[in-house]
């Protein structure tokens, strides 16, 4: 399926089951996307970039639509175009900055917000029915340790992402007695090309320097493994919620090498 929204292979049959997974265009959305299609799904691609998700597609044969997860309308046009899901990935998230409360970018706040609270809330909200009918679904976000905790210049970015481990245990048990599990991977230290870059404004040396010295923080494929077997449990099993640093890390402590 080709247009001007992007595209890919024509939709599977109801054999194979699709899995959806949002900001896929990089770090551990694409490392997902690539694991969950060696575990035989179809993986439906939702992103910014769509070059780049193309690109994807056409590597994992998939399918991939525009999709910008703050933006009702185009939830809406990229949910239409799945008619079927059995799994959604909510990983599209992100930090901005590094500022303490007391000069907060309140703009910042409420995009970081916007993105990893409410972006969770529409593609869970548009997916759900179809979820539901698939009589094994899973939606899994991408939170992290943020969720779980402080720490100084951080505020924007723990609220939110403890915002959206709230939304994910509020769901669980709503959807109570329903064929849906709801499971959170909360990852610490990973070393993505992007996360750090985008936190702080595309000044490389300050975002290298978050994992300077730190013998081998976790990486993308670490935490798309993690959602693979979270998500190929029989389905009675629900990981509510699997926390995974990398053995350098011990809650907010990082041992770094000189």
């Amino acid at each position: 399926m080709e247009d001007n929204h992007g595209g890919g292979p024509n939709m599977p049959t109801s054999a194979v089951p699709v899995a959806v997974v949002t900001g896929a265009s990089s770090g551990i959305g694409a490392a997902t996307a690539r694991r969950l299609a060696s575990d035989g799904f179809h993986v439906v691609l939702g992103a910014r970039r769509l070059d780049r998700i193309q690109a994807l597609a056409a590597e994992i044969n998939g399918s991939a639509y525009h999709l910008d997860v703050t933006d009702q309308l185009s939830v809406d046009d990229f949910c239409a175009r799945v008619p079927a899901c059995r799994v959604l990935v909510n990983n599209a998230g992100g930090a901005y900055g590094l500022d303490p409360v007391s000069s907060a970018d309140v703009e910042a706040w409420a995009a970081m917000y916007e993105v990893n609270v409410l972006g969770v809330v529409r593609m869970t909200k548009a997916l759900l029915p179809a979820l539901v009918a698939s009589g094994a679904g899973d939606v899994v976000l991408v939170g992290s340790t943020a969720g779980m905790g402080v720490y100084e210049g951080g505020g924007g970015y723990t609220a939110a992402k403890h915002g959206a481990h709230v939304v994910a245990e509020t769901l669980r048990l709503e959807l109570v007695g329903r064929p849906v599990r709801v499971m959170v991977v909360a990852p610490g230290m990973v070393a993505t090309e992007e996360f750090s870059l985008n936190r702080f404004d595309g000044d490389r040396l300050r975002a290298e320097s978050v994992y300077a010295g730190v013998r081998e923080p976790l990486v993308a494929d670490d935490i798309a493994g993690c959602i693979a077997w979270m998500v190929t449990r029989p389905h009675h099993v629900n990981v509510d919620l699997l926390v995974v640093r990398p053995l350098a890390q011990a809650a907010h402590k990082v041992h770094r090498e000189s």
